[in-house]
């Protein structure tokens, strides 16, 4: 049987793990549970960031456990992190392409380094199996590694067209897509980790800052991603994490003028919401 260092955990190879993967598993679910119930705040500009209000977040499987405490972010917290990535907008649109790719990478590196951790708290979190909740995990570092294979691939999106076919004229045409701006990352409960991973992955190696707010239900596996984001080496600003409820601070975040473009997986009603 492959040994864990060489298995692939994929949606297709996970009905046929190896044992090592469950006996990893079993010792971090255990340290997991040996330390729930820890405050963790939002990530504004880089620097963590507590609000008055708090919130539990609580495993579905037995709503006793209080898997960790997490801040009930206000209007004011949405428009400063909206605030903090149009200012780092500038910077990281500029940098060059390859650095993007480079520290993208690297946080897909962290993904796949934390699988585990990031599993173990996604199955209390969201109540998957294991095997789903690392798939979902590994699937994320995959989605980020692909916008950075698509980044190279592409040269940046800076392409040299075809020359005007005029007897006479000399053109030369170049198709070159840019940066758009401030994007927010609005994820949803049933696949925090790819449905906040695979997106921010793709804003940020096309030069977009972003605000992420995953879902009430869960915080903690996408304060897990931000981290590794954060670890990786991304400027502040950059990216930024809010934690709240989707009626006020989401609500803020929609409604502020200087987001240039929204990501949501969710609700009918709420997509059609930010739609409208």
């Amino acid at each position: 049987m492959m040994t864990e260092s060489t298995f692939k955990l994929t949606y297709a190879t996970m009905f046929n793990p190896p044992e090592e993967l469950h006996t990893r598993f079993e010792q971090v679910l255990a340290d997991l549970k040996a330390n729930l119930g820890q405050e963790h705040g939002m990530i504004i500009n880089g620097e963590e960031r507590f609000a008055e209000e708090k919130f539990e977040d609580r495993s579905p499987a037995n709503t006793d456990q209080v898997l960790g405490v997490f801040q009930k972010g206000t209007a004011q917290d949405a428009n400063d992190a909206i605030a903090d990535a149009r200012k780092a907008f500038p910077l990281w649109s500029s940098m060059k392409w390859q650095e993007r790719v480079s520290l993208m990478r690297k946080a897909a590196d962290l993904i796949d380094q934390r699988t585990f951790e990031i599993g173990a708290v996604m199955a209390m979190e969201v109540g998957k199996n294991r095997m789903e909740s690392l798939g979902d995990i590994a699937e994320t570092a995959d989605l980020i590694r692909y916008s950075c294979y698509q980044m190279e691939k592409n040269e940046g999106y800076i392409v040299e067209m075809g020359r005007d076919p005029l007897v006479g004229y000399t053109a030369t045409n170049t198709s070159v897509l840019r940066p758009y701006g401030v994007w927010l990352v609005i994820s949803p409960f049933n696949f925090p980790a790819a449905l906040t991973g695979g997106p921010s992955g793709a804003a940020l190696v096309a030069g977009n800052t972003i605000v992420i707010k995953p879902a009430t239900d869960t915080p903690f596996v996408v304060h897990l991603l931000a981290e590794c984001f954060r670890d990786a080496g991304l400027p502040d600003g950059v990216f930024n994490f809010v934690t709240g409820p989707g009626s006020t601070l989401g609500q803020a975040l929609v409604d502020n003028p200087d987001v240039d473009g929204v990501t949501f997986t969710g609700s009918f009603d709420v997509g059609m919401g930010i739609f409208r």
